[in-house]
Parts: structure tokens; sequence; C-alpha cells
């Protein structure tokens, strides 16, 4: 046999096929080129999508640190020649009384009510869902999982006119109480919970003599860490960023989230002449308003990676 004969096809993820002088073939050499020009190309699409998130961000850092003739005069994306930000931000404590600050407050006051309470909701009742056995289960939960499709926006209207009835409108409870209630969570929630917490685990607690509050809370609750996090930083960045139930059910400017607030300035800018022009307090005030988001993001990341099964079985 020649040494230059070439050894069998290899299949799927072996070695590449190479002569028996130990180089590559020419085919080799083509796949291995395929490979690589589709991860550069799939880096490319990443570098586009981060670049694609990033830019607004950058926007709002930039316009931030400006005055409003600087927002109009200097480049859009570079800082001008006079840094603003204390500035603005000692404006946002005296424009209309320091208002803002109360603002940011109750977005505070209604993420975390809301986030917090729709959250304990969602792991009681997607545990139950998924490791308790009830008639109509199947019926209620089907039911839960449409609500998904159906958009916030839509809900708002007949929300407004439920609680018009009981006569919490223009109060925080019309923002908090609707709030709580989250089916994504719901079913996030099932779904992890059904994979997550071995019913083997449970039926061990039991047979040791553990009620369904301890198994529920001493085994359960820990190996459910990950999910509980996620919903929690969903229901709260949801309800931070609510506008429209805001919008309709709240018109004391002493009980509006930092959302709505902010959009009355910029309908009172947005006026012209007649209208005071703040922009530079909008692009500032909206500027910090994001930073509690990507703080909790940062700060509660580390909790989706611990380990599953840490603290649960003891």
């Amino acid at each position: 046999m020649s040494l230059l004969s070439r050894t069998a096809r290899p299949a799927d993820g072996a070695a590449p096929e190479t002569t028996t002088t130990g180089l590559p073939t020419h085919a080799d050499r083509g796949v291995r080129r395929g490979l690589g020009r589709r991860r550069i190309g799939s880096h490319v699409f990443l570098v586009i999508l981060a670049i694609y998130f990033v830019i607004p961000i950058w926007w709002l850092t930039v316009a931030a640190t400006k005055s409003t003739p600087g927002l109009f005069a200097s480049p859009a994306f570079w800082f001008a020649d006079s840094f603003a930000l204390f500035e603005n931000i000692a404006g946002l404590f005296s424009h209309q009384g320091g208002i803002y600050w109360r603002w940011i407050g109750n977005s505070f006051l209604y993420a975390f009510a809301g986030g917090i309470g729709a959250t304990v909701l969602c792991v009681l009742a997607g545990y139950g869902f998924a490791k308790y056995s009830f008639r109509g289960r199947t019926a209620v939960f089907t039911v839960i999982l449409g609500s998904v499709m159906v958009p916030l926006t839509a809900l708002v209207i007949p929300t407004f006119m439920l609680l018009s009835q009981y006569g919490i409108i223009n109060t925080p409870w019309a923002v908090i109480l609707p709030s709580l209630l989250s089916p994504f969570g719901v079913y996030l929630m099932r779904v992890y919970a059904q994979d997550a917490v071995p019913d083997e685990m449970l039926e061990a607690a039991r047979i040791d003599g553990a009620g369904e509050i301890r198994t529920f809370f001493q085994v359960a609750l820990p190996l459910l860490r990950p999910a509980i996090v996620t919903v929690l930083l969903l229901s709260v960045v949801g309800t931070w960023n609510n506008f429209f139930l805001p919008l309709a059910v709240l018109n004391d400017p002493q009980l509006l989230p930092v959302t709505v607030g902010l959009n009355r300035w910029t309908a009172l800018s947005n006026a012209g002449a007649g209208g005071e022009q703040v922009w530079n307090l909008i692009t500032t005030g909206s500027f910090i308003s994001v930073l509690p988001l990507i703080l909790s993001f940062l700060f509660l990341q580390r909790y989706w990676q611990g380990g599953l099964s840490v603290g649960s079985i003891k």
C-alpha cells in the first residue's frame, strides 16, 4: 500500500481524516475553513446585537451629563464641553420641590411590594401545581397559562373599573394589587419545581415525620432559589417599568411613579414656548431611574449560578 494512501472516513465527531503522513486532507482543510467562517459570522452577529443594546444606554449616560442647550448643540453620542451631571442632579432636588425623589420612592414602594408579593404567590402556586394532585388542576393551570397571552394593556380598563368599585383608585393599592398577579411567574415556578424538587426527597421528609409546611421550607424552598430570584427580578422590573396602569389609576402627583412623572415633564417640555424646558432633568432622571435595575441584576446574578441543592439535604 502506498504511503500516501488515506484512512477510512471517520464518523461524525471523530478525529479529522488524515493521510498516513499525518497531514490533513484537502477536504478536512475545507471543512475547517467553513467552520471558521461560521464562527466569525456568529461572533460578528453577537457584536452587532451587543452594540444595538448598548447604544441607548450609552446615549442616556452621555445625555445625563449635558445641559438643555448642550443636548441640542453637541454631538448626540459624545459629551459636551461642559460636564453638567451634578448640576442636573441638584436641579432634580429643587425642581417642583424635589418631587422627582418622591417619584423614585413611589417606584421603589410599588416595585418591591408588588414584586415580593407576586413572587410569594408564584412560589406557592407553582409548587402546588407541580407537587400536588387535586381536582381541576389541569383546567385551572390552562386558564393561567392562557392569560399569559393577554396583553397587560388590554386589562388596564377592566382593572380600573374593578378598582373603582372598591374605592381604591388614586391610592398606592391601585398599583400594588394588580402587580401581585404574574401568570408567567406561576408557569415558570411550576416548570422549575417539577424537575428541581424530586418527589423522592419530599417522600423521605414525610416519612421522617416532617409536615407539609416544614417540608416546603426546609426541603423544597432551597432548591427553588434560582427560580425565586428570577421571578423576583422579573416582577420587580415589570412593576418598576409599568406605565399605562399607574397613568390610568393615579391622579395625585405625589403618588406617581418615576415613569409617569417623567412623562409629565416631557409633556410640559413639548409644549414649546408655553412650557418649561427641562430636557436635562428628564434625561438625568431617566439615567438615575435605571441604575437600581442594573444594580439589582449585578448583585443577584450570583444566585442563579448557585448550587441547586445547597442546604436542602441535611
